[in-house]
């Protein structure tokens, strides 16, 4: 445990959020920051050349660590940004080619839901799937939806608040070889369940490294080439030629060689950790039992092991996190849309009731998250029903 997390009194369950940076990886941060501080793109002297090879090794180590050739992998600053280039990117394309229709999902993060909204404005047609109640969408449906003027699929791997793993697998292998660009929002599996994003007919992938141990603010966008030709993005800011003109702007070496390594390392120990956050899951099913609670997410269909999302009925879910104070630090939706409260749009898709919606709470822990006092957890809970 960090000195900063010693100063806290709850046991920190939000690793849906974001993770403490590995310990491993800030020390090669602080390195590069107070050491190694030189521009990647001043090649003239050996500052400037030590910063290159540490981007040029963290591409490497993404790359490798997704499947991916190396000069497929754009740098961003997380997900946020990479969802964006990805399909505002294909924009200009899909107009010049008259393919302005788009698949998605109704339960994809805002990052993914307010770019297809401004798509919308510019006179695209986008078709949201619903999932069913426990949170997963049919790879059948999202495939019927396909129209040969379809320009993009955009499916999340896992959702960020119930942890629904989606059949992206199988709407890859539905998909005709030159049909519309798949996008895959990975922000939620990456390092995790890494396996499925391998796949070369997942043209777009967008990574985070917060959510994998690394440094906020920063991440990668995966733009696979069909043989030759890669995806034809359109950058969104220009001013600079880093990272091919896609994404320009001085490349945040430290928090690029970060990433390199988080990302190494999350590879590496893939198996245990996840075989740590089964663990966890299974303890924390067992003390909640007692209160009947409604989970989220069908395990049969595939559920992240790190992520419980689930209602005790009865029970508000902002009691919840009040009767949890100075024990549990958890959420109650995605802390990307917390500036206001509203009802979680992925659980209105899902068709649960005003109050199974009113009652979710999510809880998300790591690999290296240490004891947690699910009986007492539950036991707070179960005086809230008295």
């Amino acid at each position: 445990m960090s000195e900063m997390q010693s100063l806290h009194t709850e046991v920190y369950l939000d690793h849906a959020a974001t993770t403490a940076i590995d310990s491993r990886v800030a020390q090669l941060v602080m390195a590069i920051m107070t050491e190694e501080f030189g521009n990647a793109g001043s090649r003239t002297h050996s500052y400037g050349l030590a910063a290159l090879r540490h981007v040029n090794a963290a591409r490497e180590r993404v790359a490798s660590a997704i499947g991916a050739e190396p000069d497929e992998l754009t740098f961003t600053s997380g997900a946020t940004e990479s969802d964006n280039i990805a399909l505002l990117g294909l924009a200009d394309h899909g107009a010049s080619s008259g393919r302005r229709h788009i698949v998605s999902t109704a339960i994809e993060h805002k990052a993914v839901l307010e770019p297809l909204a401004l798509l919308e404005a510019r006179g695209f047609e986008v078709t949201r799937i619903a999932p069913s109640g426990s949170g997963h969408v049919r790879a059948e449906d999202v495939l019927a939806a396909v129209r040969p003027d379809t320009l993009a699929v955009s499916v999340m791997h896992a959702n960020n608040e119930t942890g629904a793993i989606q059949p992206i697998e199988a709407v890859a292998a539905g998909l005709a070889a030159d049909g519309p660009y798949f996008h895959v929002d990975a922000a939620q599996t990456f390092g995790r369940s890494t396996a499925a994003l391998r796949n070369r007919r997942v043209d777009l992938v967008s990574l985070s490294a917060h959510k994998i141990f690394g440094p906020k603010g920063v991440g990668a966008l995966v733009a696979r080439r069909r043989g030759v030709r890669r995806p034809p993005l359109a950058p969104l800011m220009v001013g600079g030629g880093q990272e091919r003109g896609l994404r320009p702007g001085t490349q945040p070496v430290p928090l690029i060689a970060g990433f390199g390594l988080a990302a190494e390392l999350a590879i590496k120990e893939e198996r245990a950790r996840g075989a740590a956050c089964l663990a966890m899951r299974e303890q924390a099913i067992a003390a909640l039992t007692r209160l009947d609670p409604i989970i989220h997410g069908d395990w049969n269909l595939g559920v992240l092991p790190n992520i419980l999302s689930f209602a005790v009925p009865g029970i508000d879910s902002e009691a919840v996190m009040v009767a949890l104070k100075g024990l549990a630090a958890i959420s109650n939706g995605s802390a990307c849309t917390s500036s206001r409260y509203e009802p979680s749009h992925v659980l209105v898709a899902m068709g649960l009731t005003a109050d199974e919606i009113a009652g979710t709470v999510r809880i998300s822990w790591s690999h290296d998250t240490g004891p947690v006092a699910w009986p007492e957890i539950a036991e707070r809970l179960d005086d809230l029903r008295i």
